[in-house]
């Protein structure tokens, strides 16, 4: 039998291991995680706009950059496969990418069953070919038939999928229903059935309804700080339906955030007098991912800063 691994406290590092992103501020790089919120509220949309944003390369919901694109497994359990292929047009639409130059590959058997071995071995050897960085599950209950209720039922199958990011290195989201009536519950507290599902998560995207029109989103994060809430809307430019920050997410110039911030940003962009990626940009200006994009969005607006695909520079009078 072979040991458990040890080693001398005085060698175990004296620092945190930096964080990664594969989504900035949205989704921790091969981490886990549930899409979760009540019917009609998007959770598919916001899978497909994440799967979409992964594929291209290209800033998930028109804001969060992504660091590590690449291919992504999408199994869309509950739509039919011309529905999905719609929303995916749209979605690339609205970000400005072509469907057939998206490395999405769907997976279009009519039924997959996480809590029957066949179908765990089929999924984990399509992962292991395709060796997508990526897999999206949509929704949870149909893949099994097992009680939601019932902590020894969800266990196994979520230890499954923790085993496939492990063993292959992928991020894994899995789209998930609230209960009913829990718009009052802490985000994590009101998905249906057992509570292994918001502690399994590493990076949890929740969504709920305020009025008609507008979706509250809440990040969650296990290893990293959470950025704040934002509304997000469904909106429709010519043919593109697509999931978007609404204006009033974006802050203004009167918030509560620290003039100074924007000093510090003006400061790091005026530099080198050349476009600067986001990523530069953070590490110039130390400010939170979540922050520095609050921040030039809301110079975007004043026109204070302009945006290329080379990075934010200064607007030039």
């Amino acid at each position: 039998m072979t040991p458990l691994p040890v080693q001398p406290a005085y060698h175990l590092t004296d620092r945190p291991e930096q964080h990664r992103w594969l989504v900035e501020g949205l989704w921790a790089e091969e981490a886990v995680g549930i899409i979760g919120g009540e019917p009609k509220c998007g959770k598919s949309f916001l899978a497909l706009d994440l799967a979409v944003a992964v594929a291209a390369g290209v800033p998930c919901l028109r804001r969060f950059a992504v660091t590590r694109p690449g291919r992504v497994l999408l199994y869309p359990a509950e739509d039919a496969l011309h529905i999905v292929r719609r929303r995916l047009e749209s979605i690339c639409a609205a970000a400005g990418t072509k469907l057939a130059a998206l490395d999405v590959q769907v997976i279009t058997a009519p039924s997959l069953r996480l809590d029957l071995d066949a179908d765990r071995e089929r999924l984990a050897d399509t992962i292991a070919r395709l060796k997508p960085r990526l897999l999206v599950l949509d929704p949870f209950v149909r893949l099994h038939r097992i009680d939601e209720n019932v902590s020894g039922e969800v266990a196994p199958l979520l230890a499954f999928l923790r085993e496939m990011q492990r063993h292959h290195a992928v991020a894994v989201a899995v789209v998930h229903h609230a209960k009913k009536g829990a718009g009052t519950l802490r985000a994590g507290q009101a998905l249906r059935g057992s509570s292994e599902f918001h502690a399994w998560g590493d990076s949890n995207l929740y969504l709920r309804r305020d009025g008609d029109d507008r979706i509250i989103l809440t990040p969650e994060h296990r290893a990293a700080p959470a950025m704040p809430s934002i509304t997000l809307e469904l909106n429709q430019h010519d043919n593109a339906l697509a999931l978007e920050p609404s204006h009033a997410s974006a802050p203004s110039p009167d918030n509560a955030t620290p003039k100074s911030l924007d000093d510090r940003i003006t400061a790091a962009l005026a530099e080198t007098g050349q476009p600067q990626p986001f990523t530069d940009l953070r590490a110039r200006c130390r400010i939170r991912a979540a922050t520095l994009y609050q921040r030039l969005t809301a110079m975007i607006d004043n026109g204070c800063v302009t945006k290329s695909p080379e990075g934010y520079r200064l607007t030039q009078n």
